[in-house]
């Protein structure tokens, strides 16, 4: 008898909200950081804050990372442009030490240097097809990931199955990209449909008024009605169906031209079949990503950066079923 009513509290207790809460496995999240393009300087950063993120809130863990291959290629040096017919002496100076860069540089270039240059390409493209392996269907459903993160990826990445990839997604899986996440995959409809906007272009940083397009968003981070950044990179994305979209931040003018009154989109999440989708433009800078107060050149406070890692983190606890948030379409919003 006692051993019987041992047994029921056992279950009772293991059928209880706060036990059932305590027993569940972190979601189990792959972090790809590869590049084909321009690779950012914070990619070491949003590494280490993806991980530092999952392990302190306890609702994901970071299980891999699809990392660049350690082959460096050798890159053939693009000669200056010419000088323009008015330049002055500072600019013919310039012009000159350019020049003289250029000309050692390919000075270089004998017909076994670019032979070298070759071998280390395609050994650069065998490790970087060997990291993709991890993203491959079979791969994810055979280390039960629950989601994929593109933190600051670009190019054209070379992934066993794009196509089979989407699929797993709108199959119930989670999606999340971050800044250059939408400068990635330019020739593959399929991608950009999923994500739900595209990289088109960016000017110089500058201060960003972010407007909240849904407060009550896990991606609202409680941070309110706006966001002011001190200094970031502002994407202008194109090919975007507002939609299909629920916005989350915003902003009512050019980031670069505050005169220019425009919808400037910065962060959305949406549907994709049945697969939950997150994505925010900023991320460009280190001192969004990491809160250390003693890095070197910060200009947003670790405050702000605190703010980011909360805004993604809800972005991501959303994309994992943990929180619960819209992903209506709200094309009324202005």
């Amino acid at each position: 008898m006692k051993k019987t009513l041992r047994l029921l509290f056992v279950l009772a207790l293991a059928a209880s909200p706060a036990f059932s809460s305590f027993a569940a496995e972190a979601k189990r999240v792959l972090v790809v950081t590869t590049t084909t393009g321009f690779r950012h300087s914070s990619i070491p950063y949003a590494e280490e804050t993806l991980k530092k993120l999952g392990e302190e809130s306890k609702v994901y863990t970071v299980v891999d990372f699809a990392r660049q291959p350690d082959v460096q290629v050798p890159r053939k040096p693009n000669k200056p442009k010419d000088l323009a017919p008015n330049a002055d002496e500072k600019a013919k100076a310039k012009y000159d030490a350019d020049m003289k860069k250029y000309e050692a540089e390919m000075a270089k270039w004998t017909p076994d240097f670019e032979k070298d240059v070759k071998a280390k390409q395609a050994e650069f493209d065998a490790a970087m097809s060997k990291s993709l392996e991890k993203v491959s269907p079979a791969n994810l459903a055979a280390n039960k990931i629950d989601m994929v993160i593109f933190a600051n990826t670009t190019g054209d990445l070379p992934l066993p199955d794009k196509d089979g990839f989407i699929k797993w997604i709108e199959d119930g899986h989670a999606f999340a990209a971050m800044h250059s996440g939408s400068d990635t995959f330019h020739h593959f409809p399929a991608y950009i449909e999923m994500l739900g906007g595209e990289f088109e272009t960016h000017h110089a940083q500058v201060p960003a008024d972010l407007i909240a397009a849904d407060k009550q968003h896990p991606a609202n981070a409680g941070i309110g009605e706006s966001w002011n950044i001190k200094q970031e990179e502002m994407y202008h994305i194109k090919s975007q169906d507002r939609s299909k979209v629920h916005m989350l931040w915003f902003m009512r003018h050019d980031p670069n031209e505050t005169s220019l009154q425009v919808f400037f989109p910065v962060s959305w999440c949406k549907m994709a079949g049945k697969g939950r989708v997150f994505y925010t433009s900023l991320g460009h800078r280190e001192d969004l990503w990491s809160d250390d107060p003693n890095m070197k050149g910060r200009v947003n406070p670790p405050e702000i950066s605190k703010q980011y890692q909360a805004h993604i983190l809800g972005g991501i606890k959303w994309a994992l079923g943990l929180a619960e948030g819209s992903a209506t379409p709200n094309p009324e919003v202005k």
